[in-house]
């Protein structure tokens, strides 16, 4: 059960680093490309290159067959991801760059981890303790002292608040992807990335914004393909075994990573508002970070499909009248039945039981 938690975390981690440097790279190529044909252009990358990935691999006999296809149920769930985290997400981030400086919007991308585990405790019943409420508000006071404006007499950054608007937009992303998260990783994200990027791109040729020369433009699509399409499929294996709050909690070493490429980058010096931020978002991230979760709980019997293994105390039914086997990771419609235990657990597909 341990196990799979720690690779769960290992995901969620790995996810955080690849996404960590899209702040300071977004920044970077903003000053060559317009924020909407950037937005569509990085999720084209991440849609297009992963179904090249999976093409060579199916030619070569090497492609994944262990993981449950996306169905019709699964469309609704699918289209919120797109259009909430897809589309509206980053083309509101990319104007907000434009006006903020990169290790702030780095830092402020913490907030995605407060919006996702407020809309998992609100909207998905998702259990949450005093120490994830106690991170959440440390989060939120410390993306409100960044959102302070006072270059220009006392206010609110525009650019922030757009960051902000990103983060509960891609919370809300997150919360749907957690409810296919036991399909196709693969699949979800090239379908979202190719369609997100479609319609980003439409948009940008509506409005008039202008595209970038060949080189750039692949350059931007190979950046999409790391920091949102693989980041994306290592997020949703988090989703899997963590839920959305906790893997969101997981996530928000991002903004840190971001911060430190930030500064190395662009050698901007921090101003107070990052230096009281700072400390706050460190505490509120130890919180999230540092919950554990064990009590007696109930599994109600439930018929599903996804991949697993016989090896964690949960898929005990039979193949070809033998119990627990294959062993190795396998994907198809299988029952649990009622069963009453105690361990160490996160909402993942089989603990979204009430408290």
């Amino acid at each position: 059960m341990l196990t799979r938690i720690n690779q769960s975390i290992t995901y969620a981690v790995l996810a955080a680093g690849l996404f960590g440097i899209s702040a300071p790279i977004a920044k970077l190529l903003l000053a060559q490309i317009a924020p909407v044909p950037l937005a569509g252009l990085v999720y084209l990358g991440s849609g297009i290159l992963l179904l090249l990935a999976r093409t060579i691999l199916k030619s070569t006999g090497k492609a994944n067959t262990k993981e449950a296809p996306v169905t019709k149920q699964d469309i609704p769930w699918l289209l919120g991801a797109i259009i909430a985290g897809g589309v509206a997400a980053p083309i509101v981030l990319m104007f907000g760059l434009k006006c903020t400086p990169a290790a702030t919007a780095s830092l402020l991308l913490n907030f995605e981890g407060v919006a996702t585990a407020l809309i998992a405790a609100i909207a998905f019943n998702e259990a949450i303790d005093r120490r994830v409420w106690t991170a959440i508000g440390l989060i939120t006071l410390a993306s409100a002292v960044l959102s302070i404006e006072t270059t220009s007499g006392w206010g609110i950054s525009v650019g922030v608040l757009g960051i902000s608007a990103a983060c509960l937009l891609w919370g809300i992303d997150n919360n749907t992807t957690r409810q296919i998260s036991a399909r196709d990783p693969l699949t979800i994200v090239i379908i979202k990335g190719i369609a997100a990027g479609s319609v980003s791109t439409l948009l940008a040729v509506a409005t008039g914004s202008p595209f970038p020369p060949l080189h750039t433009a692949l350059l931007a699509m190979g950046f999409g393909s790391i920091s949102y399409g693989l980041s994306i499929v290592m997020f949703i294996f988090a989703l899997r075994g963590l839920g959305a709050a906790r893997t969101g909690a997981y996530f928000g070493t991002a903004p840190f990573i971001g911060a430190a490429v930030s500064f190395l980058i662009f050698r901007n010096i921090p101003d107070i508002r990052f230096l009281i931020s700072m400390p706050l978002m460190v505490i509120g991230a130890f919180f999230l970070m540092s919950e554990k979760h064990e009590h007696l709980h109930e599994h109600n019997s439930i018929c599903h499909e996804h991949r697993h293994v016989h090896q964690d105390g949960h898929h005990n039914h039979l193949h070809d009248g033998v119990e627990g086997q294959p062993n190795e990771p396998h994907s198809h419609l299988h029952k649990h039945e009622r069963i009453y235990h105690q361990h160490q657990h996160t909402p993942d597909d089989h603990h979204r039981h009430s408290h």
